[in-house]
């Protein structure tokens, strides 16, 4: 690339200068952090919004406005809650204590809380799942209690493989494992490793209550993330749309990044794209090298959301986990979200974790196949009218939680002293969620503050444990 300018932070500037490369959670989180702590952060994002993954947009196809995916958190998303709260927009979130499980042909199950305390919290709704036999439910509890006591920590085994091992029935694999890790960790049992999908267990079922509320926003998730924009230039920073950045390397007790065909040195830099994105950034180094080496070993996964608009309501519920079937899950869009009071049709988007058998599929094929098995848990939906529809795939949504690829998952440092690593797929302690994100951005904006002398953290700790859950380590 030509160099058409070089532009260098000034010393005596009011604040030190911080390139963010990437515009989802984890970059917005880094940046927020330290444009608290009086940083200049300049963000840039080569698409024309803010929020990666988890962002909105105004699809040309319908004309509506659709999320890329649903996007869920958990009461234990400590850093995402945080991160909201530090935005105000905390109220933009709906919650929920029940999860409805339909079988085909509509049968409804309800997992809720109950008084008693943690883990014991659902045990009440558990033992009367309907669509679990007495000994689907005994294999249950029995592997869920080796998950209380202790986390395994095997991470070459799969998580599939545990359960066989470990004497689980098949509708137990098929009705709760299946079900509740796969949407969670978008990936198939035999591609899990064990630690997170214990984690998952421990953390959304048995720590407290309030761990396993469950969060879904109530307006389109570009609403939520361009606050984000708004924070950091309302403390001095940019936010630079439609700016894709092309490389970056280290400069004297400085980075230098490449973008648009100017080059500019920042105080910092911390990257926050996909792993594949930052191995074409990378230098050419020995130090890069060995990063890149680390990188190859990433596999990601699919997610599709399928959008359907209809000319009634075909349900009351807001939301419902659907079994036996393609489709995973229902989110009952324009109940959760605000909307116009004279909308009387129902807008739900349909979403498949690890959806590696619809990647070859078309469209409409997609949309044939959800209609026909929404109907069979939604009797209304057979004489609702579909308006319009559009399906959206996200081919490498997540990076694959595959045994051993902790081994290969950084920390936020580099070896370069000036720049730093962010992104769920880092080596965030969690699998690739928004907390996860977050996470990330927290912890590399608190790496830069150390670096700088500054003592304050902006990572928090895990929700602590309630219950007899406090006895349990």
């Amino acid at each position: 690339m030509t160099k058409q300018s070089l532009v260098s932070p000034s010393v005596q500037s009011e604040g030190r200068k911080v390139a963010i490369i990437g515009g989802g959670l984890a970059g917005l989180s880094a940046g927020c952090a330290l444009a608290e702590c009086g940083f200049r952060a300049t963000v840039f994002e080569r698409r024309p919004y803010l929020g990666g993954r988890a962002s909105s947009y105004q699809h040309p196809g319908t004309g509506e406005i659709v999320d890329n995916c649903q996007h869920v958190l958990l009461g234990c998303c400590t850093n995402l809650i945080d991160f909201y709260q530090r935005l105000g927009v905390q109220e933009r979130i709906g919650w929920y204590d029940r999860l409805t499980f339909l079988e085909p042909g509509g049968r409804a199950s309800v997992l809720k809380p109950s008084a008693l305390p943690a883990p014991f919290h659902s045990v009440f709704s558990f033992l009367g799942l309907n669509f679990l036999g007495i000994r689907d439910k005994m294999s249950i509890a029995y592997a869920i209690s080796l998950l209380t006591a202790k986390l395994p920590l095997n991470t070459s085994e799969s998580f599939e493989s545990w359960l066989r091992r470990h004497h689980q029935t098949e509708r137990a694999m098929e009705r709760f494992w299946k079900t509740v890790l796969v949407s969670a960790l978008n990936e198939d049992l035999d591609r899990v490793s064990i630690p997170y999908a214990a984690q998952v267990i421990r953390e959304s079922f048995l720590k407290s209550a309030q761990a396993g509320r469950m969060g879904l926003p109530t307006v389109p998730l570009t609403e939520l993330y361009s606050v984000a924009g708004d924070y950091i230039q309302a403390r001095g920073g940019k936010i630079r749309l439609r700016t894709a950045v092309n490389a970056l390397r280290p400069h004297v007790d400085a980075a230098v990044i490449s973008a648009d065909g100017e080059e500019i040195i920042f105080d910092f830099v911390i990257s926050s794209v996909p792993f594949d994105a930052l191995a074409r950034m990378l230098p050419q180094s020995p130090e890069a090298e060995i990063l890149n080496q680390s990188l190859k070993n990433f596999e990601t996964s699919p997610i599709t959301g399928i959008h359907l608009w209809f000319d009634r309501q075909i349900t009351d519920l807001d939301h419902a986990v659907l079994l036996d079937r393609t489709i995973q899950w229902m989110f009952h869009k324009s109940k959760i979200q605000e909307k116009s009071a004279e909308n009387d049709g129902s807008y739900v988007e349909l979403v498949v974790s690890a959806s590696k058998q619809l990647v070859d599929k078309s469209r409409g094929e997609i949309t044939d196949l959800a209609l026909t098995e929404l109907r069979e848990f939604f009797p209304r939906a057979r004489e609702a009218v579909l308006i319009k529809s559009t399906v959206i795939k996200e081919v490498h949504a997540t990076y694959s939680p595959k045994p051993g690829a902790d081994l290969y998952r950084p920390k936020p440092q580099t070896p370069w002293p000036r720049i730093f690593l962010a992104g769920d797929w880092t080596a965030t302690g969690w699998p690739a969620t928004m907390e996860g994100a977050v996470r990330s951005g927290y912890a590399a904006a608190d790496y830069v503050l150390s670096t700088v002398g500054q003592h304050r953290r902006f990572l928090l700790p895990d929700l602590p444990p309630a219950g007899l859950m406090k006895l349990i380590r």
